[in-house]
């Protein structure tokens, strides 16, 4: 079942073209990396999707009432910076408010759901602690919980393993990754090529205004689309614990 559907999308600012004609599909049980250069236009495809900004073609999510399209997709952006001094778990259970009536407090399947989305990202010894006072990584966590805890079809998420250590990384991705197997989707714009190759089911490569790759990371991360997109070379192999991708050298 498609979650996402976009078709011709394009965003232009000052009469530049950030990308155009943008068409794609996500269906249930998948995990997408967006990627792609700084500048090629992830952060803004993500918000065109979700109706944040102004857009030209057809977003399934856009055309909906935000009360619906909360229902349907959960958004982390990558701005996220917090400045209530709430405790973790009333953060967290803000990803809740979607499904609650005006006035009203968490019932016992909300508060399941929290504890959940809590316990996935590690976060238990965290739970009244004050999220001003944590660091930033710390945050990006909770954050991370927040959206969980919305427990919608479809997760989006701007750079979400930025800022966060490399154990935190690859926990996050394979929070990720479990939720897709559960058939979850998940969407993510991402920098860590490596990570993108061993957890993500697909990835999308942005740049020339366009999409330049669809597909496997095995089929989008090729020699020709490193050269021509990033300017750099990888190695890649697949070895008994999974795959291992690293960028080696800039092509002067």
């Amino acid at each position: 079942m498609s979650l996402l559907s976009v078709n011709n999308l394009g965003v232009a600012r000052r009469k530049r073209d950030i990308f155009r004609n943008v068409s794609f599909n996500v269906g249930s049980g998948e995990f997408v990396g967006l990627i792609g250069p700084n500048g090629a236009g992830k952060t803004t495809l993500m918000r065109a999707a979700l109706g944040l900004i102004s857009a030209t073609g057809h977003s399934n999510l856009a055309s909906l009432d935000p009360e619906l399209r909360a229902l349907k997709a959960a958004w982390m952006p990558q701005a996220r910076e917090v400045v209530w001094p709430v405790s973790v778990e009333t953060l967290v259970a803000i990803g809740r408010i979607p499904y609650l009536p005006a006035g009203s407090k968490l019932n016992q399947v909300d508060q399941a759901s929290v504890d959940v989305a809590i316990k996935r990202m590690g976060l238990e010894g965290f739970r009244q602690r004050i999220v001003t006072r944590l660091s930033g990584g710390e945050q990006a966590r909770v954050l991370i919980a927040r959206m969980l805890a919305q427990e919608t079809p479809l997760l989006m998420a701007d750079e979400p393993i930025a800022g966060l250590d490399p154990a935190n990384q690859i926990t996050t991705m394979e929070v990720f990754a479990s939720l897709a197997k559960e058939g979850r989707a998940v969407i993510a714009s991402l920098h860590d090529l490596g990570l993108a190759v061993r957890h993500c089911t697909r990835l999308i490569l942005l740049g020339e205004y366009g999409v330049v790759a669809d597909g496997s990371p095995t089929e989008v991360l090729i020699p020709e689309n490193l050269a021509r997109i990033f300017g750099v070379t990888a190695w890649y192999e697949q070895t008994p614990q999974g795959a291992v991708y690293q960028p080696l050298e800039v092509i002067g």
